[in-house]
């Protein structure tokens, strides 16, 4: 059966929690797969760095399409199980994935065939151009696996089944390091693949995953049954799912532009200044997983609060979800201020990276609890399917706050690398600001899916 919280007053942190706990662990194995990859690819120097940060800015547009099936499935899932409705639950599943797979298709042809172009209009130049180019071609390989991956891991949260999809992440954890540390250095003789390998590791991690989330779901897991005569086109179920994915699909769109427009402009800055930029990033992603683990918890939880008819309970456990998660990323960004070198000095060797993205790292780890009402307060409005606001919030962040505040301080008042993340701060907060203030508000709790 489907793991629908049984909600009871004063059972709400256990409910959060058992949610968000493996959510959480999930969201660090996911953040592991790139984190690795830095670490391992770190040790190469600044312009393979360089060309692995600039090539997964085109793998991150590719999720925007991902995202917007993921983000329906995960929301029309939690109504259904909420209500108990398992049949539109498993129509909700197979269509995903249907629409999932042309989509997979499609960004594989054109990340192979394109990869050289797409890298370079992103700002590589030099010795990383080709270097990007490459690893870009590899990882386009396995989008259609990546697809199935991201889509079958969200309509498995949306049943309340966050353990199984940590165990995926672990898998891809696993294969990843293995492959990426083979091939990358090259021991006992193997070829040393450089950049190369780390594509291949991360390309390997996916497929693994991919494959696995399929099986499961064939299988059945929890309530949930992958069918192929369940597959043929169901016009409404996938007019659903796009009703609620498609605002979602456009803010990933949005931010993915916003955050290349915002790359081009730390680009001017130097190549150095951009492995410092992508190490500092990937050291914040480290606060990014307690807040994507509850913002997960709070999807599930609304969404089957909202199915049950119970607006009170959907409410309750969205505040409780933002609070844990305002707590443990506050925690993090303590640990972040007080050993900022250390901590960017583990993923590099480069004195002149680790003295640029010092700075940075201490600067976010001040708007954490802004950056944790951004993340859990989205997340509950997408599990009730309010899913326009987020992207509204994230459009007027990132083009009139982010993008122009970084020209401005980067460009014309020459503040460097800290200029770009001034500009990055106070987009995260306005846009936390307005997360919340749409929460209270609880026009949500009306939304029709």
């Amino acid at each position: 059966m489907p793991a629908r919280v049984r909600w009871r007053p004063g059972g709400r942190t256990t409910a959060v929690l058992r949610l968000a706990l493996p959510a959480v662990g999930e969201q660090l194995l996911n953040m592991t797969v790139g984190l690795v990859n830095t670490f391992l690819v770190g040790h190469l120097g600044s312009s393979a760095l360089s060309a692995v940060s600039i090539a997964n800015q085109f793998v991150m547009l590719a999720t925007v399409l991902f995202a917007a099936i993921a983000t329906g499935s995960t929301a029309l899932i939690a109504r259904s199980v909420g209500a108990e409705d398992l049949r539109t639950a498993n129509r909700t599943l197979n269509q995903s994935l249907l629409v999932g797979t042309l989509i997979g298709i499609t960004s594989t042809v054109l990340g192979v065939l394109l990869a050289r172009q797409a890298v370079q209009l992103m700002g590589a130049v030099g010795d990383t151009l080709p270097l990007a180019g490459t690893y870009l071609r590899i990882v386009a390989c396995t989008f259609l696996l990546s697809t199935w991956l991201f889509i079958g891991n969200a309509c498995l949260r949306g049943a309340g089944d966050t353990l199984s999809t940590m165990r995926i992440m672990m898998l891809v954890n696993v294969v990843n390091v293995v492959v990426a540390s083979t091939l990358i250095y090259g021991p006992l003789g193997l070829p040393r693949l450089g950049v190369a390998g780390s594509a291949l590791g991360a390309a390997a991690g996916r497929t693994a995953g991919g494959l696995v989330v399929l099986a499961l779901l064939w299988r059945g897991r929890p309530g949930l049954r992958l069918r192929l005569r369940s597959m043929r086109p169901d016009v409404e179920i996938i007019r659903r799912i796009l009703q609620i994915g498609i605002p979602t699909g456009v803010e990933q769109m949005l931010m993915r532009l916003g955050q290349s427009s915002y790359l081009r402009v730390v680009t001017t800055l130097g190549m150095t200044a951009v492995a410092a930029h992508s190490v500092a990033l990937n050291a914040e992603s480290l606060s990014y997983m307690p807040g994507f683990g509850f913002a997960i918890a709070a999807t599930t939880l609304v969404g089957q609060g909202l199915g049950a008819r119970e607006p009170k309970r959907a409410a309750t456990d969205g505040y409780l979800a933002y609070k844990l998660g305002a707590a443990v990323m506050s925690f993090m960004g303590l640990i972040f201020f007080l050993f900022s070198g250390r901590i960017i000095g583990f993923f590099t060797s480069d004195v002149e990276v680790v003295a640029l993205g010092s700075g940075p790292l201490r600067l976010v780890a001040i708007a954490q609890p802004l950056l944790a009402s951004t993340m859990i307060f989205s997340g509950a409005l997408r599990g009730a399917g309010d899913t326009r606001w987020p992207m509204a919030f994230t459009a007027l962040g990132i083009w009139l706050v982010r993008v122009p505040l970084a020209i401005l301080l980067v460009l014309m008042l020459r503040l460097g690398l800290m200029g770009a993340w001034y500009a990055m701060v106070l987009d995260l907060g306005m846009r936390g600001v307005l997360a919340f203030l749409r929460f209270r508000a609880g026009g949500w709790q009306k939304v029709r899916v």
